[in-house]
């Protein structure tokens, strides 16, 4: 599995790609057959932007994929935030999963009726 960070209008430092690795990585323990994760940084430099630190992050899927995107005052409260919003996406789209496999299928499931019949 692959994290993958980069930068938009700020300089990716060895402290915030840790730190980003491993909060998103927190997504890896909720659902096992994530393919990659990309994470965004960007900074708006408009002074009269409050929340000008942005994380987004598409997280890739072998059936789709998610996208989470979080703005902050601070780059480390908008990877929180996103990782956050990202882990209950991950945990909703695998309880949609198992919820299909679960189902049963009309062909094979014979009502009660039907089996006491053929007896």
């Amino acid at each position: 599995m692959r994290i993958t960070v980069k930068g938009r209008n700020i300089e990716i430092t060895d402290a915030i790609r840790s730190y980003a690795e491993e909060k998103i990585g927190k997504a890896l323990s909720c659902y096992d057959q994530i393919q990659s994760i990309e994470v965004v940084l960007n900074v708006t430099k408009n002074p009269s932007v409050a929340q000008g630190h942005t994380a987004e992050v598409l997280c890739k899927l072998p059936a789709g994929s998610i996208q989470a995107e979080e703005s902050a005052e601070s780059m480390y409260a908008s990877i929180d935030l996103v990782a956050d919003k990202l882990v209950r996406q991950v945990k909703k789209f695998k309880d949609k999963q198992m919820s299909y496999s679960k189902s049963e299928s009309i062909r094979t499931d014979m009502p009660k009726e039907e089996e006491e019949e053929k007896v």
